[in-house]
């Protein structure tokens, strides 16, 4: 549920009517709208209605979905957008090399947003979708980014609970910081089913110029019994320094 402060305002109300709808929802009665905004009905209901006339929201006999304008607007956002349209070759040759699924995400915060997702049809069931967020600590993208994130966000991280998604989380700051360390030296993360139990990653950042600032990660996922992430780090090291030189060319 929205917090008071930002339902004060009509965009505040309009985003937590948005921002109810969560990953497995399809439709939302508008009952369903009320409860979980904490807003009168009259007032979700007038909201919904504009949402609807902008194709932010669809209404159906049932009730309300996300829209398509909500993706065509996503689709804008110019960092993300060239991010995705200069990395798309090399991820699908990351993919014909290994026949994994394949990531693509960036910091936002002291999260992991997923920008682009390939597999195909053998690929692992994964919590990763295109769009979708996960903790930096229990995910090999998320140890990359954080191993070259400023120190306050390394901090911020380490300094709070580290919740275990699995048994095999890392939930020691002590340990975490320690692969942290590692992957300074060696340019490789991994997890070892950390995020979902039967699953196997590894990682590696898209450096900026500097030698020091990650841009970007990608990782390479499979199953536990097939997979073996350490076969995949030259394929995964030559797919992320050819992004990251064709970035910088485009930049400059």
């Amino acid at each position: 549920m929205a917090t008071k402060g930002d339902l004060d305002t009509v965009l505040g109300k309009a985003m937590a009517i948005l921002h109810a709808f969560r990953v497995e929802d399809r439709l939302l009665p508008l009952a369903e709208l009320v409860r979980r905004t904490g807003l009168p009905k009259g007032t979700v209901h007038r909201i919904a209605g504009d949402l609807v006339g902008h194709r932010l929201l669809e209404k159906t006999d049932h009730g309300y979905r996300l829209a398509g304008g909500l993706f065509e607007l996503g689709m804008r956002a110019a960092v993300e957008r060239t991010l995705i349209e200069v990395a798309m070759p090399f991820l699908q040759d990351l993919y014909e090399r290994t026949h994994e699924t394949v990531h693509l995400g960036v910091r936002e915060g002291t999260e992991v947003v997923y920008v682009a997702k390939i597999g195909g049809h053998r690929q692992a069931r994964s919590p990763s979708r295109t769009g979708g967020r996960m903790p930096m600590h229990c995910t090999a993208i998320g140890k990359v980014l954080l191993a070259h994130a400023d120190p306050e966000i390394r901090t911020a991280v380490l300094g709070a609970p580290l919740p275990r998604r699995t048994p095999h989380t890392v939930a020691a700051p002590g340990l975490l910081e320690q692969q942290l360390e590692r992957t300074l030296e060696t340019g490789i993360a991994y997890e070892r089913e950390e995020s979902t139990i039967g699953l196997l990653c590894v990682g590696t950042p898209v450096l900026a110029p500097d030698g020091r600032t990650a841009i970007a990660a990608i990782s390479v996922t499979g199953p536990v019994g097939r997979f073996r992430p350490e076969q995949h780090e030259t394929a995964i090291r030559a797919a992320a320094t050819a992004l990251a030189s064709t970035l910088s060319r485009r930049t400059h």
